[in-house]
Formats: C-alpha cells, sequence, structure tokens
C-alpha cells in the first residue's frame, strides 16, 4: 500500500472513534421506569417459556392462578395466564421502542402432557398474536434449528402409529417493527449506518429463514439454582441479530437479562446497552463475564474478516469479478453499501457505578487478526489451515 493510501487510511480511522454505555437494572420488566417513551433503538430478547416446566414456580409467583390451573390440569388455562404475565412486558417494549424500531424475540413452543392430555402449547404464536394486538408490524421471522440427540427425542407411541409425535427441533426468532421504517435523513446517521454495514456474503446467510448451526450457550454457573433458572441463547444470536437491525451507537435493550448474553452482544458490536432483570442473583454472573467481552470481540472479528478474506478469494479464483473495494481496509467487496463498513474493537471496559459500564473503542486492523489471513491471489485457501477453536473460559458463548 502506497504511503498516501496509508495516510488517507489513518486520517479515515481516526476520524472514526466509538464509546458506549451499558447499564443494568434489576426490577420487574412489566414496568420500566428507567426508560423513557420512545427511547430505545433495538429490542433482543428471550422470556421465559410459558409452559416449559422450569419456569412454572416463576410464573406462578407472578400468578398464583398459574399453580392452581397446573394443579387442576387446566393446561389451556395455565398458558394463558403465563402469557398474561408477559404482556405487559410486551407493551412497555413498545412504548420505550422509538418509530421504526425493531424488536426480536427469541422464544420456543412447548409441548407437556397434563392429566391425560399431550398437546402443543404455541408460545410464539400466542405472543405474535399479541404483539399484533399492540400495534407492531410483523416482518419475515426465523426459524432457528437446534437438532437433539437425546435419547428420549421420539415422543408418543415410539414406533407404533398413530400415537407417535413429531419431535420440536426449532424456535422462532419473531421479528417486529413499531411503525413504518427508520428513516436516517442526517447526514451522520447515513454515515453510522456505512459504517455498520455487513459484507455481501453475511448478508446471505444472516437474513436466511432458516439459521442452523448456531450452538448453545455453555453456561459455566456455578450456583445451580442459578444454573437451574437461566437459559440463555449462545452469543451469535444476538450478536447477528444487533449487527442486522441496528446501527452502530444505537440502544439496545433486553428485558428479560439472564446471565447478559445480549448486553455483552452490544457491547462487542459497538451498540448502547440496557438489561433488565428480575433476578439480582445474576448480578455477579453478569459482571463477573465482562471481562472476557473484548477476547470474544476480537476474536468474532476475526473470524469475520478472515471469512470475507477466503470468499474473496475463491470468486476470484473461479474467474468471478468482485468490482468494488472497502476504503478502511482496502479489500475487495461486492457492493457500494460496504465500502465504508469498518469494525470497532472493543479495548478497555470501565465500571463506572454499581451497575453501569462504559466501553471504549478502537479500529480493529487487517493485522489484528487472530488467525492468518488468506493472500487475495486467486488461490484456493488451504483446506487443512486449523480454524480457532471457541474459548472454554466464556461464559456466554
Amino acid at each position: 500500500m502506497e504511503l498516501k493510501q496509508i495516510l488517507k487510511r489513518q486520517a479515515m480511522i481516526i476520524e472514526h472513534t466509538l464509546q458506549t454505555h451499558h447499564q443494568l437494572h434489576f426490577g420487574d420488566a412489566r414496568k420500566m421506569k428507567a426508560l423513557g417513551d420512545n427511547s430505545v433503538d433495538l429490542v433482543v430478547t428471550s422470556p421465559p417459556y410459558p409452559m416449559i416446566q422450569m419456569w412454572d414456580t416463576l410464573f406462578a409467583r407472578l400468578d398464583p392462578a398459574v399453580a392452581k390451573a397446573l394443579t387442576q390440569n387446566h393446561g389451556m388455562v395455565a398458558f394463558e395466564r403465563m402469557h398474561a404475565a408477559l404482556d405487559p412486558v410486551w407493551a412497555e417494549v413498545h412504548r420505550v421502542l422509538k418509530p421504526g424500531g425493531i424488536t426480536c424475540i427469541n422464544i420456543g413452543d412447548a409441548v407437556r402432557k397434563i392429566g391425560a392430555d399431550f398437546m402443543l402449547y404455541p408460545n410464539h404464536a400466542r405472543i405474535l398474536s399479541r404483539m399484533l394486538t399492540i400495534g407492531f408490524q410483523p416482518l419475515p421471522l426465523i426459524l432457528w434449528r437446534k437438532p437433539t440427540n437425546a435419547p428420549n427425542k421420539f415422543m408418543g407411541s415410539g414406533m407404533l402409529p398413530p400415537g407417535a409425535y413429531v419431535t420440536l427441533e426449532h424456535e422462532h426468532i419473531l421479528v417486529l417493527r413499531k411503525g413504518s421504517k427508520r428513516d436516517f435523513s442526517e447526514a451522520e446517521d447515513k454515515q453510522r449506518r456505512r459504517e455498520s454495514a455487513f459484507v455481501w456474503e453475511e448478508r446471505n446467510t444472516w437474513f436466511s429463514d432458516v439459521w442452523m448451526g448456531l450452538i448453545g450457550a455453555t453456561q459455566r454457573l456455578a450456583d445451580n439454582d442459578i444454573r437451574k433458572r437461566s437459559a440463555a441463547f449462545p452469543f451469535e444470536l444476538p450478536y447477528r441479530l444487533i449487527n442486522m437491525f441496528s446501527v452502530k451507537g444505537d440502544l439496545v435493550l433486553d428485558p428479560f437479562l439472564g446471565i447478559g448474553t445480549t448486553l455483552f452482544a452490544a457491547m462487542a458490536t459497538g451498540r448502547n446497552g440496557i438489561g433488565i432483570e428480575l433476578e439480582t442473583d445474576f448480578r455477579e454472573t453478569v459482571t463477573g463475564s465482562l471481562s472476557a467481552v473484548t477476547s470474544i470481540a476480537h476474536r468474532r472479528l476475526s473470524d469475520r474478516l478472515a471469512n470475507h478474506q477466503e470468499f474473496v478469494q475463491q470468486r476470484t479464483a473461479a474467474g468471478r469479478t468482485i468490482k468494488h473495494r472497502n476504503r478502511p481496509y482496502g479489500f475487495p467487496v461486492m457492493t457500494a453499501q460496504e465500502v465504508d463498513l469498518v469494525f470497532h474493537r472493543p479495548k478497555t471496559v470501565t465500571q463506572t457505578a454499581e451497575d453501569a459500564f462504559l466501553i471504549d473503542y478502537d479500529i480493529f486492523q487487517l493485522e489484528d487478526c487472530h488467525r492468518p489471513l488468506p493472500p487475495l491471489t486467486g488461490k484456493r485457501p488451504s483446506s487443512t489451515q486449523p480454524r480457532p477453536r471457541p474459548s472454554q473460559g466464556l461464559l456466554f458463548e
């Protein structure tokens, strides 16, 4: 790279400094007093799943009628009462979300035998119905495929018809918008949007309506009681959704924070974050994992850059052209929308109050990648090059 190009690139990088703020709130998400109307850009969350037995105690605590219905084998009554306990949260989400803001809800349906009746409890349909009543606009949803190899995956009468049941091996990610499309009319907003772009091949994967290969979260929780009350999704899930439906500097909310995965993903992607959690027992778990944010963000950015270089190399080797070039990094990109894409990396995490944190970022450089970048020579990458293994010490992977 010529000196003039290097100086131009460094000047561009210096301009793009970033700092984000993150806050934990311990309380009931049915009343988000800390948040004003139209203050949040994106919601990414996963509530307790109604009619999944591990959550019975929580729902019964919120509404004693739940326990009564279950005791009397009134499954649909219990199902509705559990969702009625969640409904005020969705109303609050609508209140705090900005016009044009997106809400993403990871929810699984439940299958359960209550009394003599085995049946499906369609959690995603019940939440979707409620969100439409509140005023959200539904967008295409995502099926998160979660195959299981559990020995008891065959439910019902086993190999004998007609009493065998289909095994549920997917969850839903509902995607909803408050009002019309978000407006990016100001020059600064347009620039933030361009810098927050993703590359073409990520667009093809992330915006598929079926997600596979997302491994469930490894919950390294010392407290057995907390482990029973947590059900974290993998880091990649909120990481994708935040990149897909927000821009750098936006405010991301998770009203069911749990062990903090959404907040960590917001930190890793250069967004501000607020997490609300009913159980104060999770405070130590969340704050104890903050030291890993910089390393997991570094590794994820390294993989994204290396994967893109491999894509470019393979496409070039096949004789297919790539017409555009990213300005901050100088690598080829498929579309003009990717030319200003720049990766910000969390550099330091500073605690500013008991439940408040400040993240400073720098620009992630090509030479910072933890795995070697393939040369853009047109040759196919070696299939023997080892890929990095995920760190086993990160709670929220």
